[in-house]
């Protein structure tokens, strides 16, 4: 008897209106459902990331803090660096509110792909000529060594995105 009115509620709540007095406090939490992916933070994906932010921002914070020795290295450093973590975050928002089902013009899957192809290898190359030109100053050094932290969660991203990009391409084709 529960099962069936649980069944009839949940009916109700989604054919009312929105300001339907009872009812509105459940169309109200499956909207707010609709819009949020509550599950994606806890994923590999969401978790990998959430530190590569982390050690991006901090070897940003490093450098942009250190004494400058070669200005031309050190700012191509922090382009690379502000660069892919405004574009990780863009796709951690596309995660998390699910925009991906409303630009279905876009191929997700292949555009983060491409993104950390080309994110990665700028910022090795940017770690690189980081810690050839930090001349041993503690922030330069440890602004290269986040970035080349943040290259290896990225190379894990590169793997975790060409795994689901296969997935996906196989499950599309069966």
């Amino acid at each position: 008897m529960s099962h069936g009115a649980g069944l009839v509620r949940t009916t109700c709540s989604s054919g009312s209106a929105p300001g339907a007095g009872a009812g509105a406090g459940p169309l109200g939490v499956s909207s707010l459902e609709n819009l949020l992916d509550p599950i994606y933070p806890r994923t590999h994906g969401a978790i990998l990331k959430v530190a590569q932010m982390v050690t991006l921002l901090i070897a940003f914070i490093c450098v942009r803090t250190s004494f400058w020795t070669s200005y031309s290295a050190y700012s191509y450093f922090e382009v690379v660096t502000i660069c892919n973590l405004i574009m990780i975050l863009a796709f951690y928002l596309v995660h998390l509110f699910r925009l991906y089902r409303v630009l279905t013009c876009i191929s997700w899957p292949l555009s983060e792909l491409l993104h950390y192809l080309i994110g990665t290898l700028l910022l090795l190359v940017a770690s690189i000529v980081a810690a050839s030109e930090s001349y041993r100053q503690s922030g330069l050094v440890a602004g290269a060594i986040f970035g080349f932290l943040a290259t290896f969660l990225c190379l894990a991203s590169v793997w975790l995105s060409y795994k689901i990009s296969c997935v996906t391409q196989s499950t599309d084709a069966a």
